[in-house]
């Protein structure tokens, strides 16, 4: 008798406890740059796993997600690939004042899927005749195509490489287009080559941090989420240890 009232105390115990953590957890809704997708996706899922939110992610370049933040897009959270959209959010109030900080500083690198394509020095094999195109995300809603539209400036092939350049629209379909062969090469972000999905296929040149401005990454708590407890969560959550060593595992830099 009392082994069944035991059995049975623990039951409604352990309905009390899924009960409760159901009204406490929480949808966050993460808009990342595509760079960094990957990445977040694993920090998500631990993210879930530790406190019971929900976390939806949406990617994209970073200019298209300001753009539709803009325009009333349901976002909680802003991972951006560079510094001047979350602050510019800031700015014009669609941000939680001094919600922002770098999560990330990101890498460039100039990769090929052809694991002999790639050898020695980056200019050496970009100023050779061995490739038809060379890809890079547009520089103008894409940081990481902003900084490789840079190093080829500095190293002065922007105009003999012009008409040889594909653009993706961000840095997955830039990272598509070399994957896929469609381009023989390009400049994608140093976490995408090491996702262990790829797994060290191909050949790669880590473009000098000389080369180009620093890739800091920041994120951004968006206005109406000010109150929001998931997102507050999700943004003490990728501070913690256990985030900054994914972070770090995929090739970013934390600081």
């Amino acid at each position: 008798m009392m082994s069944r009232l035991s059995t049975g105390v623990f039951v409604l115990f352990c309905l009390v406890l899924f009960l409760t953590s159901a009204v406490w957890a929480e949808k966050v809704r993460i808009a990342v740059a595509s760079n960094f997708l990957a990445t977040l996706n694993e920090i998500a899922t631990n993210f879930e796993r530790d406190t019971g939110h929900v976390a939806v992610v949406s990617s994209g370049s970073s200019g298209k997600l300001y753009a539709q933040i803009q325009h009333g897009a349901p976002f909680d959270v802003f991972f951006s690939a560079d510094v001047e959209r979350p602050k510019l959010m800031e700015e014009k109030g669609l941000a939680v004042q001094n919600s922002r900080f770098t999560y990330a500083v990101g890498r460039l690198t100039l990769w090929s899927a052809d694991p002999n394509l790639v050898k020695g020095d980056g200019k050496a094999v970009l100023t050779q005749e061995h490739f038809t195109h060379v890809a890079i995300a547009n520089p103008k809603t894409a940081p990481y195509g902003a900084a490789a539209k840079h190093t080829l400036e500095q190293l002065g092939l922007w105009p003999a490489l012009e008409k040889r350049i594909v653009q993706g629209e961000n840095i997955s379909q830039t990272f598509q287009f070399v994957y896929s062969h469609n381009a023989d090469l390009g400049f994608v972000s140093l976490s995408q080559v090491l996702d262990p999905k790829i797994n060290g296929l191909g050949s790669r040149w880590d473009v000098p941090l000389s080369l180009y401005h620093p890739l800091h990454q920041q994120v951004v708590l968006l206005a109406h989420a000010q109150h929001h407890k998931a997102a507050q969560d999700f943004l003490v959550y990728v501070k913690g240890p256990q985030a900054q060593a994914i972070i770090e595992r995929f090739g970013y830099g934390v600081e």
